[in-house]
C-alpha cells in the first residue's frame, strides 16, 4: 500500500515527535508498505524517510522545484519527483496514495491533510485519513472540528472521515482494516426568507 505521510519539516522539535516519526518509517518498512512524503531532508520528513527505506519501503519523495534548488532533497528518498509548485505536488501525492498520515507539524501539514479531508468529505477520494496525535498536538484541532459539529457547520456523519490515532500502530491498524463510510451528500437544508 502507497500511504502518504504528511509532516514537520522542522528540526527544532521536541524528540518526542522524532521517536513516532522514527517509529511510523520503520513500521511502514517492516510492513512492505511505500511511504510517499514531501522528499525534504529536513525535520519528521527525514526522519520517517529514513526509517522506511532503512527497513525495507520503498520511498517517494515529492517536491517542488523551489526546494530542490535549494539543496533540500533527501538522499534517502529512493525516487524523486520534483514538481513545479505546492498544488502539483499534493495533487501527485494523492494520486500515488491509498491512505493518509498526518504527523505534528506546522501551517502546511495541517493544509495538507485537511485539503485531503475536504476532499474526501466531497466524494474525491474515499481513502483513509488518519492523524497521529503524538503529544495531544492534535488536541485543539478536534476541538476545532467539534465547533464545526456543533454549530452545524459539518454533519455529524463526517466524523467518519477521519481517525485519530494515539500512535503509529494504531494508525497502520486502522488503515489495514479501513472500509470507506458512504456519506450523505445531501446539502443541509436552506432556510426561505
Amino acid at each position: 500500500m502507497n500511504i502518504c505521510v504528511f509532516s514537520s519539516s522542522s528540526n527544532a522539535i521536541s524528540d518526542v515527535y522524532f521517536e513516532e516519526g522514527r517509529k511510523l518509517g520503520r513500521l511502514i518498512g517492516e510492513q512492505g508498505h511505500t511511504l510517499i512524503n514531501g522528499g525534504a531532508n529536513v525535520g519528521l520528513m527525514e526522519t520517517v524517510t529514513v526509517e522506511a527505506s532503512k527497513h525495507g519501503a520503498k520511498t517517494i519523495g515529492i517536491i517542488p522545484e523551489r526546494f530542490a534548488e535549494r539543496s533540500l532533497v533527501s538522499e534517502n528518498s529512493q525516487v524523486i519527483i520534483t514538481t513545479r509548485d505546492m498544488m502539483e505536488r499534493k495533487a501527485k501525492m494523492r494520486e500515488l496514495s491509498d491512505a493518509f498520515i498526518a504527523l505534528p507539524g506546522g501551517f502546511g501539514t495541517i493544509e495538507e491533510i485537511l485539503e485531503v479531508l475536504t476532499l474526501r468529505q466531497l466524494n474525491y477520494h474515499n481513502k483513509a485519513v488518519v492523524f497521529i496525535n503524538t503529544n495531544n498536538f492534535f488536541d485543539h484541532l478536534f476541538k476545532q472540528f467539534e465547533v464545526s459539529f456543533e454549530q452545524n457547520f459539518a454533519k455529524d456523519i463526517y466524523r467518519a472521515l477521519y481517525f485519530s490515532a494515539k500512535n503509529s500502530e494504531e494508525a497502520l491498524e486502522f488503515i489495514s482494516r479501513y472500509e470507506p463510510v458512504d456519506l450523505d451528500s445531501k446539502w443541509y437544508i436552506v432556510p426561505f426568507k
